[in-house]
């Protein structure tokens, strides 16, 4: 939750004093750093002139500022700086002098271009830990091609594996996995590099890719592939190895079904359907024969399932000890009690926005436990008291602001309200 009484009143947190700039935009490098700042890092975005993170743009907008922003980019702090121009990527040097880690996910070169690559940041601090995050990788045939989440999606898979079987056009997953799953391997990475120096080791360089990571993820499919040569398949809500594992329409909507070993078929059979004779039958006699009539499986389900609204049936699974649940709407979901119960809505006050929900923090630490302590920045809000901290005089931080180097939005809003 977030906690008015200001930082000083709450707990250690795990990584209190880490120092993190965080170069990033739209979604990998920004979910990787949100969450080194809901565990305590000081995350500052660096934000590019004129017009920051490109996420800053993503609709809907309140009173001028992106929802969609505000909720990746919690707990931390904006700078805005022309990178581009000498007086610029001087400041930002300044800054990197006194930083832990550097997250980027500029395409490979650009960094380089720019003089704010690991190796001119090494010279400057040989502790660095470095995170680039790119589409497909530092190396290899595709290094220098763009690569959004949609992109990694197609090269890794994952739309020829996602959709209904009776449908051959490629589907989307319904969620930025490749960011996502880009932005937890950079979490993770980050960390043990950490530790490392933490060790007495030396800081390093992190090549994280869009497709590396979303191809990571792909376990149980590339065990079948590389066991049999088998390609997975869109199925739709099925699993691709074991039945009842699956969606079925009831009386008014879905409801999913966890029957999957033979103490839960046969609860499921028994108590659930009231189908003790299917036990018995050839048909579904073991996982193989349930397997191979799975269709068959399926219809037999839901000709029972629709007899009933879902709530009926996921009371009697939960009563016969069978994993199942509802299938839901993203408002329901908002609004379910047990999300409400474990604070995965929570509700800040942003300057700009004014109140606001956003999700909560899904890791519960018992003697560590993480907050949000700030609302996302508006582009450049911390440009002066950065600019200050790391030794610059009020009068050349006046120069820069002069010079069109730095930027924040709101600056001179106080005088104008």
């Amino acid at each position: 939750m977030w906690d008015k009484r200001g930082r000083d009143n709450l707990v250690d947190l795990p990584l209190d004093g880490v120092k993190v700039l965080d170069l990033s935009r739209f979604l990998s490098g920004p979910y990787c750093t949100s969450v080194l700042a809901d565990m305590g890092a000081e995350v500052t975005k660096v934000e590019r002139l004129p017009g920051g993170d490109d996420s800053r743009r993503l609709e809907p907008k309140v009173n001028g500022e992106s929802y969609p922003f505000a909720t990746a980019n919690r707990n931390k702090r904006s700078v805005c700086l022309d990178l581009k121009s000498e007086d610029g990527r001087e400041v930002f040097l300044r800054l990197a002098r006194d930083a832990d880690v550097i997250v980027e996910n500029f395409r490979p070169g650009v960094t380089k271009r720019l003089g704010i690559d690991h190796e001119s940041i090494n010279e400057l601090n040989p502790r660095i830990i470095y995170c680039s995050i790119t589409g497909f990788g530092q190396t290899g045939p595709y290094a220098l091609r763009a690569g959004f989440d949609i992109i990694a999606q197609g090269v890794g898979g994952f739309m020829r594996m996602t959709g209904q079987p009776d449908d051959d056009r490629p589907t989307k997953v319904g969620i930025a996995i490749n960011d996502i799953a880009a932005g937890a391997t950079a979490i993770y990475s980050i960390l043990g590099a950490y530790i490392h120096r933490l060790k007495g080791g030396e800081g390093q360089y992190i090549d994280i890719s869009l497709v590396d990571a979303g191809l990571a993820w792909t376990i149980w499919e590339a065990g079948a592939y590389f066991g049999s040569g088998e390609l997975p398949a869109q199925t739709g809500s099925r699993h691709r190895r074991t039945t009842p594992y699956q969606a079925y329409r009831t009386g008014d909507g879905y409801v999913t079904v966890g029957a999957n070993n033979d103490r839960l078929w046969q609860r499921f059979c028994e108590k659930v359907v009231e189908r003790p004779e299917w036990l018995d039958e050839p048909r579904f006699l073991d996982l193989p024969a349930r397997m191979r009539n799975i269709d068959e499986l399926e219809q037999e389900i839901e000709d029972v399932f629709v007899q009933h609204p879902t709530e009926h049936w996921v009371e009697k699974l939960d009563v016969a000890g069978v994993p199942g649940g509802p299938v839901l709407l993203y408002d329901e979901v908002m609004q379910n009690h047990h999300i409400q119960a474990r604070e995965m809505v929570a509700e800040i006050e942003h300057p700009i926005i004014g109140k606001m929900q956003m999700l909560g923090i899904p890791a519960k630490l018992s003697e560590t436990p993480l907050s949000i302590r700030r609302p996302a920045p508006w582009l450049g809000q911390h440009t002066v008291e950065m600019l200050l901290d790391a030794g610059y005089s009020k009068d050349k931080v006046a120069d820069l602001f002069e010079g069109n180097v730095v930027f924040d939005a709101g600056r001179g809003r106080e005088e104008k309200d």
